[in-house]
C-alpha cells in the first residue's frame, strides 16, 4: 500500500516530502511490530539495544560514554536505562579499579539469559517483517539508507 494511502493523504506528496515521510511512517511501523514482544519480557527496544551492546563486549564491561555511542537510539537516557536495567537484575555496575571516576557496566548471566531467549523471537520477527523483499531488495535498501545517512 501506499504510503498515501497509508496516511490518507488529499494531496499528492514531492517524492522528497514522500520520502521522508514514508520513512517516518515506517520507523514508527516497526517500532509498534517491535515493542509488543519486548513488553511481554518487560524491556523497551532501549533497554534491549542496551543489552546488546553489552552482550558485544564478550564479557568486558563497558562504560556509559561506549553504550551511548553505540545506542540505536542516540536520545536515549543511558543512565536512566541502566539503573533500570540493574534493579531487573540484567547488568551490574562497578567503578573502575584504575580509574575511580569511570564506571564500568556489565551484563549478567540473567541478561544473557533474557538475551539467548529473545534471539529466536527477534530473528522470527525480522523474517516475518522482511518477508515481502528478496535479498536483492534487502541489499538495495539497506545501501539506500546506508546512503541516505551520508552527509
Amino acid at each position: 500500500m501506499s504510503i498515501e494511502s497509508e496516511i490518507k493523504s488529499t494531496i499528492k506528496l514531492d517524492i522528497k516530502s514522500k520520502t521522508v515521510i514514508n520513512l517516518i511512517y515506517t520507523t514508527n511501523w516497526l517500532k509498534e511490530k517491535t515493542q509488543a514482544f519486548f513488553k511481554d519480557y518487560d524491556l523497551s527496544s532501549e533497554q534491549y539495544n542496551v543489552l546488546r551492546i553489552l552482550r558485544g563486549q564478550k564479557g568486558h564491561p563497558a562504560n556509559l560514554s561506549t553504550i551511548q555511542e553505540r545506542m540505536l537510539n542516540k536520545m536515549s537516557n543511558t543512565t536512566r536505562l541502566i539503573d533500570k536495567l540493574l534493579k531487573k537484575e540484567l547488568v551490574t555496575r562497578q567503578t573502575c579499579p584504575s580509574n575511580r571516576r569511570k564506571i564500568e557496566i556489565l551484563i549478567t548471566q540473567k541478561g544473557l539469559d533474557l538475551l539467548t531467549e529473545l534471539d529466536v523471537i527477534v530473528t522470527s520477527s525480522n523474517l516475518e517483517i522482511t518477508k515481502s523483499l528478496n535479498h536483492k531488495e534487502l541489499t538495495t535498501l539497506n545501501e539506500l539508507l546506508d546512503k541516505l545517512r551520508t552527509h
